[in-house]
């Protein structure tokens, strides 16, 4: 008796694809010196103001140390700025410099998205995206 062939590991099939799109943003980010990583942090950031790093952290659904490591270069960069916010408690905040760098990105960034959700199809982005939100929240523990 012949069975269903195994699907293919989920978590792996998402990682390739993370894999192969952060290579297209990040190629397309490269002339500005900023990874699609640190577009997502400081666009982050941009939207709150300034915003705790535990809660900047679960934003990004990232791991609080790899946060941290993400943002020693922004803040050399002078692009962020790390401050105390209290016992034990940090917070960040956009510099000018961040925000410069954030206009600039944002050129070829939008050419990237326009060209992926273009090529991909609107209609199945919008799909994607939806199911790829439901999964992070299944995922994280918070819907069952």
């Amino acid at each position: 008796m012949a069975t269903a062939p195994d699907p293919a590991c989920a978590c792996t099939t998402l990682r390739k694809a993370n894999r192969a799109v952060t290579r297209l943003y990040d190629e397309a980010l490269a002339p500005t010196g900023m990874t699609i990583t640190q577009f997502a942090i400081l666009r982050n950031v941009a939207r709150c103001g300034t915003i705790a790093l535990s809660r900047l952290a679960e934003a990004l659904v990232m791991e609080r140390t790899s946060l941290y490591r993400a943002l020693a270069p922004l803040e050399q960069f002078d692009w962020l700025r790390i401050s105390d916010a209290g016992a034990r408690a940090k917070s960040v905040t956009l510099t000018e410099s961040g925000h410069e760098a954030m206009a600039r990105a944002r050129v070829p960034w939008e050419a990237m998205q326009t060209r992926l959700i273009g090529t991909f199809g609107a209609e199945q982005w919008a799909a994607l995206e939806s199911s790829l939100a439901h999964l992070s929240t299944l995922a994280q523990g918070t819907d069952a």
